[in-house]
C-alpha cells in the first residue's frame, strides 16, 4: 500500500520502520530536514521536508494515489487538519493521533465529521493496558485475539510455581489442557518451546487460550485472579487521569500524587472519588505515610523515565507483593529495564504504533495477506499472528501433527466459529477458522507461509 506518515517523532519513526519492513511504499513528511534525512538514510522510504497540513506538500507526497495518511505530529490540531486535507485531496483512509482529553467527549463527532478511519490517544491506550494488568495482577502483559475471545498473557515463573523444573510434556494435564505455552524468555534468549523444553524459575512465559481457560489456568496455579483493591499513582498527567478513572469504575481505591497544585485541583474536580495529594511522589516519607508498604499496586507515570524506573525499584524493595506499572517513553531502554524485574512496563509510543500497524494490516488483508492481527513479543524477537484461513489452503483438514511446519512455528490457538480450541496434535483446521500462530520468523503474510515448501 501507499502510505504517507506526517511527523517523524518516536511514533512516526517506529511506524516507518515497521511498515517499510512489511513492504509498503512509505513517504514521510516532517518539517525538520535533519530528521527527514536521518529517516531516509535509515529506511527504504521517500522523505519530504515541509508542513503536512499544506495542500502542495501533500500533493508532492503523492496524496492523490495514497491508500492511507497517518498524522502523528505533536499537535492534535495539526494532525486533524492534515487528515481533513488528505481526505479532500486524496479521498484516502486517515488516522490521527489526538492526545488532549478536551476532545475525548467529542471524538466520535470529530471522527465522523472529518471522515477519520481511526483516532488514537497514546495516553488513553497506555492507561487501558495498565488497567487490564491491574484486573489480572499475576500477568505482566495481556493482549486479545479473536475479537476478545482469546488472550495472550505473559507471566513469570516463581520459585514455588507448579511449572518450575518441569518439561512441557510433563506438565499436569489439568494445566496443559487449559492453555498453550507458546514463548519462553530466559535472559536474552527467546524460545518457541517443544515438549522437551524444561521451564525454570525466572522464565517469562507467554500463554495463549480462551479467556475462560486462561483464568482457570491462573486459578489452578494458585495465582491471584481478582483485581487489586488499592493503587497509588505517581503522576497526575493524562495517563494517570485515564487510568484512575478506569480503576475507580472497577471499585478500586485510588490515590494520586502530583507536584502541580493547579493540576491537583483539576484532578480533584474530575475524579472526586480519588484521593489527590499535592506532593512529590518521589518523597519516600510521604509515600510511607500514605501506605505504600500496604498498597496492592503502584503505577509510576511521571514524564521522566528515570524517575519512574527508580520509583518502581524502590516500591519493589519495600513492598514485593505490589503489582507494579512503570511508564517508559524511550523504547531503546527495553533490554536494560527487562533485567530489573520491576513489573509491567508500559510504552505509550509503542502501543500507539502497534495499534496503527494492526489497522494497516487489516486494510491490507483484503489485498495481499490474510493477517487479522499481529503482536510483537519479547523486544520484537517473536510474533503472534492471527490468520483467517481461506478455502483451498493446504492446512485445512490435516491433523496438526502431520503438517510440515517450518522450524520456529507454533500453532497456539484455533477459533472455530467462536469456539476457542487449545490445539493438540490431532486438532484440525477448517475453512474460515482463525488461527493464532506464534513464531520467531518474520515476513509471514499468509497461513500457508507456515509450511515448508
Amino acid at each position: 500500500m501507499r502510505i504517507i506518515i506526517v511527523g517523524c517523532g518516536n511514533v512516526g519513526q517506529t511506524l516507518t520502520q515497521q511498515l517499510s519492513k512489511e513492504g509498503h511504499y512509505i513517504t514521510v513528511v516532517e518539517e525538520k530536514s535533519s530528521v527527514v534525512q536521518n529517516v531516509v538514510n535509515s529506511y527504504d522510504v521517500m522523505g519530504i521536508v515541509g508542513n503536512g497540513a499544506s495542500y502542495s506538500i501533500m500533493k508532492d507526497a503523492g496524496i492523490e494515489k495514497a491508500d492511507l495518511m497517518v498524522a502523528v505530529t505533536d499537535s492534535d490540531e495539526l494532525n486533524l487538519l492534515c487528515c481533513l486535507i488528505a481526505k479532500k485531496a486524496g479521498n484516502c483512509h486517515t488516522i490521527a493521533r489526538v492526545r488532549n482529553p478536551v476532545y475525548k467527549k467529542e471524538i466520535n463527532f470529530i471522527k465522523e465529521e472529518l471522515g477519520l478511519s481511526m483516532v488514537i490517544n497514546p495516553e488513553e491506550a497506555a492507561a487501558n493496558e495498565a488497567a487490564r494488568l491491574l484486573k489480572l495482577p499475576s500477568a505482566t502483559k495481556i493482549e486479545t485475539f479473536a475479537r476478545g475471545r482469546a488472550e495472550l498473557i505473559k507471566m513469570v515463573i516463581s520459585e514455588d510455581s507448579r511449572l518450575r523444573d518441569k518439561a512441557l510434556k510433563d506438565i499436569p494435564t489439568d494445566l496443559k489442557k487449559q492453555v498453550i505455552i507458546s514463548v519462553v524468555s530466559r535472559g536474552k534468549d527467546v524460545f518457541i518451546p517443544d515438549g522437551n523444553f524444561i521451564l525454570r524459575a525466572g522464565d517469562e512465559i507467554t500463554i495463549i487460550g480462551s479467556s475462560r481457560n486462561t483464568l482457570n489456568f491462573f486459578k489452578k496455579m494458585g495465582l491471584p485472579t481478582a483485581k487489586v483493591h488499592s493503587t497509588i499513582i505517581v503522576g497526575g498527567g493524562e495517563t494517570g487521569y485515564y487510568l484512575a478513572g478506569q480503576l475507580i469504575s472497577y471499585g478500586i481505591k485510588v490515590t494520586i500524587f502530583d507536584k502541580d497544585t493547579e493540576r491537583c485541583k483539576e484532578l480533584s474536580e474530575l475524579l472526586p472519588q480519588a484521593l489527590v495529594i499535592n506532593g512529590d511522589g518521589t518523597d519516600k516519607d510521604m509515600l510511607l505515610e500514605e501506605g505504600i508498604t500496604r498498597v496492592e499496586s503502584f503505577a509510576s507515570l511521571t514524564n521522566l523515565d528515570e524517575e519512574n524506573i527508580m520509583l518502581s525499584m524502590y516500591v519493589k524493595n519495600i513492598n514485593p507483593k505490589a503489582k507494579l506499572i512503570t511508564k517508559v517513553h524511550r523504547v531503546n531502554y527495553g533490554e536494560i529495564i527487562g533485567s530489573l524485574d520491576i513489573g509491567s512496563i508500559i510504552y505509550p509510543k509503542n502501543i500507539t504504533a502497534e495499534r496503527i500497524v494492526q489497522f494497516v494490516r487489516g486494510m491490507s488483508a483484503s489485498k495481499d495477506s490474510n493477517i487479522e492481527a499481529l503482536y510483537k513479543l519479547n523486544d520484537e524477537r517473536a510474533e503472534a499472528l492471527e490468520f483467517i484461513v481461506r478455502s483451498g489452503s493446504p492446512v485445512i483438514g490435516v491433523p496438526l501433527a502431520q503438517l510440515n511446519l517450518k522450524k520456529g512455528i507454533l500453532i497456539a490457538c484455533i477459533n472455530h466459529y467462536g469456539e476457542i480450541i487449545t490445539p493438540s496434535g490431532e486438532s484440525v483446521i477448517r475453512d474460515r477458522d482463525s488461527v493464532i500462530v506464534v513464531t520467531t520468523l518474520t515476513g509471514l503474510k499468509d497461513i500457508n507461509d507456515i509450511l515448508e515448501k
